[in-house]
């Protein structure tokens, strides 16, 4: 990352970028400000492909023309799948590039092992972007609201980090909201927070899961009624509800081996801000509860793919079970 920042600082600018990993918002902020550096405001000599049916051949075309008044050409290739499958032919012609063009591949998932990504690190600059980590997001959260001459409290950013989880654009989008909503107030609390931010389907899930360890049935049952009414498919939400259950169990096992909060959201991939809410909720259940609701959820996957139950029906009778006293 350094490297980066100080290659746009400078000027001094490689030919080949490989910006890639889960944190969206960065590398599309990396993306731009590269563009910037590299070529302006020239659309003449910008070329952008996306997706994964793009003609390496018209690229490598456009790469050999030489740039129309102008000392350079830039080409962005975004979401192509290359640096997974089917790379070798670029990587064949980046290992020589024409001396006026520069790459920019931008992906969210690579193989390390394919012979773009390897040309790509030998030749080139390649950054990674992976999701920020808790400390991080609320330095970068109190600069948002510093720059809005507004205040937040310690137990109001957590709140809002997990309503908003750690998606850097949904962040801003969030933030934005919130800022709007609180224009004549000075400080930002967890009421304000609680009206106007919109709840993930992550913490929807949880809550649900939540209603289902307190036997509260009637309460899970409108919970999942809302997200139908939002039009998530139920698949989609058997596959969450079973990620929660997975994720519960794993959290419980740590936890009777001795692992304290911290250390169990690292080794299961939470943050630190949402561990210990799991590691309660895990309190709520039997280790053998836990894996029995993990295998019934596999089960009803299943039983819905083979044709044996409708969709709807199987995470309705899942959500039942679990929450019957």
């Amino acid at each position: 990352m350094q490297r980066l920042i100080q290659d746009i600082k400078t000027g001094q600018l490689n030919h080949l970028y490989l910006l890639y990993g889960e944190e969206a918002y960065l590398r599309k902020q990396y993306r731009d400000k590269l563009k910037e550096a590299i070529i302006g405001d020239d659309s003449m000599n910008y070329h952008y492909y996306e997706g994964k049916d793009i003609s390496i051949g018209e690229i490598i075309d456009q790469a050999e023309t030489l740039p129309f008044f102008a000392e350079r050409r830039l080409i962005v290739i975004e979401d192509s799948g290359l640096l997974k499958s089917g790379g070798e032919q670029l990587a064949e012609y980046l290992a020589v590039p024409a001396q006026t063009v520069y790459f920019l591949l931008v992906e969210t998932e690579i193989d390390k092992r394919s012979k773009l990504y390897k040309t790509i690190a030998a030749k080139g600059c390649v950054v990674e972007f992976a999701i920020q980590d808790e400390n991080t997001l609320k330095r970068w959260i109190l600069s948002m609201v510093k720059k809005e001459n507004k205040k937040i409290s310690e137990s109001a950013l957590n709140y809002l980090l997990e309503k908003t989880g750690t998606d850097m654009e949904n962040i801003r989008k969030e933030t934005e909201k919130l800022f709007c909503y609180c224009m004549e107030k000075e400080a930002i609390t967890e009421a304000d927070i609680e009206e106007i931010c919109t709840k993930r389907l992550s913490s929807h899930i949880f809550d649900m899961v939540n209603a289902i360890a307190d036997k509260k049935q009637k309460q899970a049952l409108e919970l999942y009624y809302e997200l139908l009414a939002l039009k998530e498919p139920p698949m989609r939400i058997l596959f969450l509800i079973a990620r929660q259950f997975n994720l519960l169990l794993q959290v419980k096992e740590l936890g009777g081996k001795g692992y304290q909060n911290k250390a169990i959201g690292e080794k299961v991939g939470l943050p630190g801000f949402i561990a210990g809410k799991y590691v309660t909720q895990a309190s709520r259940f039997q280790r053998e509860e836990l894996r029995d609701a993990v295998e019934a959820c596999v089960a009803a996957e299943e039983a819905i793919k083979t044709g044996k139950m409708n969709d709807n029906m199987s995470v309705e009778l899942l959500i039942i079970k679990y929450s019957t006293k």
